[in-house]
């Protein structure tokens, strides 16, 4: 076996291993008893998906189109939009709880 991708932390990794085994490629992750020794806070470098020999080549490939992929792009204004809608709305409902209340005391 050989390591196809070393993975930022666990979950990585098996999204990675995942995506491979949708691709045909049986792989396997290690690394799940070195990460568990550093506490509950994810460490970094220490697991691997590796793959048999013979689908090395395949695998890196995939890695590395799922390496290249770029993330979709958010437009920070309208983030921000969005949440300053969300804002008003709760507040003018909060204060329409409010209303309702202190009205019927």
């Amino acid at each position: 076996m050989q390591i196809a991708y070393r993975a930022r932390d666990l979950a990585e990794a098996h999204i990675i291993a995942g995506m491979l085994q949708s691709r045909g490629i049986e792989s396997h992750v290690g690394g799940h008893y070195l990460q568990g020794a550093m506490g509950e806070i994810g460490a970094a470098g220490f697991t691997n998906v590796h793959v048999e020999d013979e689908d090395y080549s395949l695998a890196r490939k995939l890695v590395a189109e799922y390496e290249s992929a770029a993330p979709a792009e958010t437009h920070p204004a309208s983030v921000e939009d969005r949440a300053n809608r969300y804002a008003t709305w709760f507040l003018l409902f909060l204060a329409i709880v409010m209303v309702v209340l202190f009205g019927a005391l």
